[in-house]
């Protein structure tokens, strides 16, 4: 029973850490392209 219960909580954290993961790169790849927008503007 612990062992299920240890193995389900550590998928779960598994997983939410996958996603926050994706979500960080994402974030990324918007901050650069409005960082890119803004110098094909100045230009």
């Amino acid at each position: 029973m612990l062992r299920k219960t240890i193995l389900i909580f550590a998928l779960g954290a598994f997983s939410l850490t996958a996603t926050a993961c994706n979500t960080v790169k994402g974030l990324g790849r918007d901050i650069t392209s409005v960082g890119e927008a803004g110098d094909k503007a100045t230009r």
